[in-house]
């Protein structure tokens, strides 16, 4: 079976024995490309758009599992079906029987050629099952349930969770309620604070300051943006399907990734 695959991977060896065995396992697999990074293989796999993953789950910058998700935000309307993900995992066999449960193939290294093997016949089958009449369509959202059974639910608020936001900027600290915030953003090292009649800079990342945020109140709707529920007006659908929601009090209008547009049902 033809198909392309491209292998993230931050250990050189590792990466180069991989490839061999999959060229021994599958010849008619063609590897797209070698890369040493999360931010590689994500953008590689947006140029590139393989069949298949074989993502390592601990690299640089971003991990396997957050270039996954990132992946199945932006990956295109219109663009070839979701990749088919391998993570490639050091960890012990409890989080392999999480990964098995979550549909996900694994490998464990150093890579076993019998498991691989597995992984290959696996993998072989569902392409062929993708390739049926109709069969493509679902795939994407299907790697969207596997990567979101993956990530899991947001932890509870720890003991003490934030009340107030306190926002420096020069030698003035300003404190801003949890309760006028309308939404935080990402800002490479910042966070943006969104209020109704302003907005303020904080200097910490949006993954440390979630924890503290009451989960149930405020959803993540993008891997970057944190919204206050109650300060959605209304949540329009469009023709392909995307959510883009109006803010009471603000006239910013966000977007909310597949990921998380399950948070969205009508009653």
């Amino acid at each position: 079976m033809n198909a392309s695959a491209l292998i993230a991977e931050d250990e050189p060896l590792l990466a180069a024995n991989l490839q061999a065995e999959l060229a021994r396992l599958w010849p008619q697999l063609r590897i797209v490309a070698s890369v040493g990074d999360g931010e590689a293989a994500l953008q590689q796999t947006l140029a590139l758009q393989p069949d298949l993953l074989f993502l390592d789950i601990r690299m640089p910058g971003l991990s396997g599992l957050e270039a996954a998700q990132v992946l199945a935000e932006d990956w295109p309307d219109d663009g070839k079906p979701f990749p088919l993900i391998v993570f490639v995992t050091a960890y012990d066999q409890y989080a392999l029987q999480a990964f098995e449960r979550a549909a996900v193939d694994y490998v464990l290294k150093p890579v076993q050629p019998d498991r691989l093997a597995q992984t290959c016949t696996r993998l072989q089958a569902t392409l062929r099952q993708r390739a049926q009449p109709q069969a493509a369509a679902p795939a994407l959202q299907a790697a969207i349930e596997q990567l979101r059974s993956l990530v899991g639910e947001p932890a509870p608020p720890a003991a003490g969770a934030l009340r107030v936001i306190q926002a420096s900027a020069g030698n003035t600290i300003t404190m801003v309620p949890l309760d006028e915030v309308l939404y935080f953003e990402a800002a490479d090292k910042y966070v943006r604070v969104v209020t109704a009649t302003r907005e303020h800079l904080i200097r910490t990342s949006l993954r440390d300051l979630q924890p503290q945020l009451d989960a149930q109140r405020f959803w993540q709707i993008h891997r970057g943006t944190v919204v206050r529920s109650d300060a959605i007006a209304s949540a329009l659908r469009d023709e392909s399907g995307k959510l883009t929601l109006t803010l009471r009090d603000h006239t910013d209008k966000l977007t909310v990734s597949r990921l998380y547009a399950h948070l969205f049902k009508g009653m």
